[in-house]
């Protein structure tokens, strides 16, 4: 088989990333941006849509907010935006942009996408989601170990993610298989604390959040690559 093939071969995925208010996003990182708060959540956000909508498995990216202000941003990129119609939680709202995800594309995977992911690379969202095209259902567990950052189900499956507290034993406890696989580490970096926006810093960042972090006190000297 050809590499053209081979890449045709591949099975594509609508993802859905949820896009909290800006108000209330990255609450934990209040200390050390202060005023800069929801233009980081916003900057993080961008970078992780951005890279997603570059990465060749994916087909479809649809945001899930209620905020207009990334909504317009996001859509601007390209991103299909959807309210958060249901109002009822992370997971509800997750199986809505998924509904619409598979409206759009019945023959595509559906996926859930952290939106906290600044220094995610298209390369590696890709081997992650070739590996989790090969159960019914998978996910790929946080940096620390207690989350999750991708939640997949091909196509026909129910979509039924358990994000929330502990959310990589939930996901395991459903029978998902784990994706621990070697190059996906931008694909585990989410940002919630400012030691996981140093950590994404030394990784590589986008050029949003890259930027944001540098009107930051605390981060202006971490290196980048």
């Amino acid at each position: 088989m050809s590499t053209a093939q081979s890449s045709t071969s591949h099975l594509q995925w609508s993802l859905v990333v949820p896009v909290k208010v800006l108000a209330r996003a990255k609450t934990r990182m209040s200390a050390a941006a202060g005023p800069h708060r929801e233009s980081l959540a916003l900057a993080v956000a961008t970078d992780t849509v951005a890279a997603a909508l570059r990465c060749d498995r994916v087909r479809t990216v649809i945001v899930v907010t209620d905020d207009p202000l990334p909504a317009a941003d996001l859509a601007a990129l390209g991103a299909v935006v959807e309210p958060d119609v249901p109002d009822a939680g992370l997971n509800p709202a997750l199986v809505h942009g998924a509904g619409r995800g598979r409206a759009l594309a019945p023959d595509a995977g559906v996926g859930a996408l952290s939106a906290d992911l600044p220094a995610l690379r298209p390369l590696e969202l890709a081997r992650a989601l070739d590996a989790a095209a090969e159960a019914p259902e998978a996910f790929v567990p946080d940096a620390a170990g207690v989350g999750t950052t991708l939640y997949t189900a091909r196509p026909g499956v129910t979509f039924a993610p358990a994000f929330g507290a502990d959310s990589r034993a939930a996901h395991r406890a459903r029978g998902a298989r784990e994706i621990l696989i070697p190059g996906i580490d931008s694909v585990r970096r989410d940002v919630d604390t400012p030691d996981d926006l140093r950590a994404a810093l030394a990784l590589g960042a986008g050029p949003r959040t890259t930027a944001v972090a540098a009107r930051l006190p605390a981060f202006a000297q971490v290196p980048r690559m």
